[in-house]
């Protein structure tokens, strides 16, 4: 790969252009997009399906989500044409259960680390470049975000990781869904501000923190975004 940028002028870049940039130096092919189906997910989702129409787009379907989630998703693919990826874990959530009960409840790390960052980590290993819809306002644990990193997967395996939104405000997501008509969750107008698995998401109990009301408070991360290591 022979980006040519370095971290401070990818900084300096708009949304639009950074996109552009790190395509144009690495082979568009070896892209992907993680999306939960947010707001975040779906303005970037939106820029990079104008430049790569079947990118693929992974959906980690833990089985758990909101059925109003795997509804917007499932319309969304088809108006789109999107190339939908679910990225399933080893077990079903009958078999996990049987085994291990209700394991988001006992301990949701493990349910994560078996449900979401396992099953990513290894969906991810055909890939140079990984775009995520990740902002710095979301939680304390991504204050550092870079817009673009060098991360190593547990495999070893080196990609581009790319926040193209990592400095945008709240207010500059609802501006530009509004602005470019885009679809959004049903649950925002529900009061929720982050969206992830059904029994592990509520209503914020700190207005002040969109990712209080995830895990019953008891953490902010699935882990995805820490399992995965900045390489430089």
């Amino acid at each position: 790969m022979s980006l040519t940028l370095n971290q401070q002028e990818f900084e300096a870049l708009a949304v639009e252009q950074l996109v552009d940039a790190v395509l144009d130096g690495s082979q568009p092919e070896r892209a992907c997009l993680t999306c939960s189906f947010q707001a975040e997910d779906i303005i970037v989702l939106d820029l990079l399906r104008k430049r790569l129409p079947r990118i693929p787009v992974l959906f980690l379907e833990t089985g758990y989500h909101f059925a109003k989630t795997y509804e917007f998703r499932d319309r969304l693919a088809v108006d789109w044409k999107l190339n939908l990826v679910n990225v399933l874990p080893e077990k079903t959530v009958a078999e996990q259960e049987a085994e291990r009960g209700l394991l988001y409840q006992t301990d949701p790390t493990a349910c994560c680390q078996l449900r979401k960052v396992a099953p990513l980590m290894k969906a991810l290993e055909p890939f140079d470049v990984w775009f995520t819809g990740l902002r710095r306002e979301q939680s304390p644990t991504r204050a550092n975000l870079k817009k673009v990193e060098e991360h190593r997967l547990p495999s070893g395996k080196a990609l581009l990781k790319v926040s193209p939104l990592a400095d945008w405000a709240w207010a500059q997501v609802w501006e530009r869904t509004g602005a470019r008509r885009l679809s959004y969750l049903p649950l925002y107008d529900a009061g929720y501000p982050s969206i992830g698995c059904e029994p592990c998401t509520a209503l914020p109990s700190d207005p002040g923190n969109a990712r209080s009301g995830r895990w019953g408070g008891r953490k902010l991360e699935c882990g995805i975004h820490t399992f995965s290591e900045r390489a430089g």
